[in-house]
């Protein structure tokens, strides 16, 4: 990827792919004129894209559906690119490609506008570094977890309210969700696997159950309805309990569409060109916000508090080596000649130094969050334990 170094450009430029590369720049020429503009009108004429930024921070907490969250838009497309692509790297397994991951967190700018308060002194690119990667991670763990449920797994992880809106969103008519949701309610009531199976692959319901589950159905729907219905067959539930899930997972987790690709019903263009002023939330990102947002910020507090006690209790010549590593951004072998000592020495103070904060961290999380301290979980703590570091030398050396 070229760098922009031009204000204006690191302001009014966007990234544009192709395939799965970085191919250029592209210049929006609104943005353009609104850059110049106010470089023009600028007295001394101020040239640090940090200003730039707090600047336009500051005009979209007022107006923030303005020409502000463009700008900034335009602003973190670098910071995105390379916390997608440190971030899809810890996930072997994933489907996504790098425009994929760069949509998913771009299309939650919001979520990184909200939650940066520069009158702390923090860098909008340092926060939206974590935020971002923080925000593909739990996209990618969510959509994993509902890719490896079985369909009876995924029916009993539901909750009323996100099978209605599912149904809804699918464009069913409110009779025929009755139905579905008085059948998924039967199935749950009827369908009580064994605590010993594993909860992401429950097997299907046993012919008993199924014919339980349709006759629970028959007596609570006659209970409903004041005209008599036809009895409802159990491969007939089962059909309507398939179709809940297929809903379910295209609601709560829409394809991602490549951000290249031709826009419908536009003889040319690319959707990424509609991007501006137009992204909209996922649902997903609605339910973090909604459901998940409390418990991550306190999970933040409880990391940097347990990572900052933890860095107290290092030696002062491995608080020093860090501050010149993550602070002064010196490389192993500057920061040998200063301590007049071995490259090799600084790699291995700083693997040990590493281990150190990662065993801290990792036995915390486990304590705490009940988390298994898996290879993958490990190597998510590592990149954590990184981000920090990076942000808390750097945000010192303000």
């Amino acid at each position: 990827m070229i760098p922009r170094q031009d204000i204006v450009q690191i302001f009014a430029t966007f990234i544009q792919f192709d395939f799965d590369r970085f191919n250029n720049w592209i210049l929006d020429p609104r943005l353009r004129r609104s850059m110049n503009k106010c470089l023009d009108e600028t007295t001394p004429k101020e040239v640090s894209e940090n200003f730039w930024a707090i600047y336009w921070h500051k005009r979209w907490q007022k107006q923030p559906k303005g020409i502000a969250r463009d700008h900034l838009l335009a602003y973190l497309q670098e910071v995105c690119f390379w916390s997608t692509k440190k971030t899809l790297t810890g996930f072997t397994s994933t489907q996504y490609s790098i425009p994929d991951g760069f949509q998913i967190a771009i299309a939650r700018i919001d979520k990184v506008l909200k939650g940066f308060d520069g009158d702390r002194g923090f860098k909008l690119k340092s926060y939206a570094s974590i935020t971002f990667s923080n925000l593909i991670r739990e996209f990618l763990r969510q959509r994993q977890e509902i890719d490896i449920c079985s369909e009876w797994s995924l029916l009993r992880k539901l909750s009323q309210k996100r099978l209605q809106e599912s149904l809804q969103n699918a464009g069913l008519s409110t009779e025929v969700q009755k139905k579905y949701i008085l059948a998924w309610n039967c199935f749950k009531n009827i369908y009580v696997p064994e605590r010993s199976a594993s909860t992401r692959r429950l097997a299907k319901p046993s012919p008993e159950a199924w014919n339980a589950i349709a006759d629970l159905y028959n007596q609570q729907r006659a209970l409903q309805v004041s005209a008599p219905e036809s009895a409802i067959s159990p491969e007939t539930i089962e059909k309507w309990l398939l179709i809940c899930v297929k809903t379910s997972r295209s609601y709560l987790y829409p394809d991602v569409t490549s951000i290249n690709k031709p826009k419908p019903g536009y003889e040319s263009g690319e959707v990424a060109d509609s991007l501006i002023g137009e992204v909209e939330e996922s649902l997903l990102s609605e339910m973090i916000i909604e459901e998940e947002i409390e418990e991550r910020n306190q999970q933040q507090t409880q990391i940097n508090q347990i990572l900052l006690s933890a860095l107290q209790k290092l030696k002062p010549d491995d608080q020093k080596l860090l501050e010149l590593y993550y602070g002064q951004k010196l490389k192993q072998e500057q920061i040998a000649k200063k301590l007049n000592t071995q490259q090799y020495n600084i790699s291995r103070k700083l693997s040990r130094t590493r281990k150190s904060l990662l065993k801290s961290l990792s036995l915390s999380i486990k304590e705490n969050l009940h988390i298994s301290l898996t290879s993958d979980v490990l190597k998510n703590i590592s990149v954590i334990i990184e981000e920090w570091l990076s942000s808390h030398y750097h945000t010192n050396q303000q």
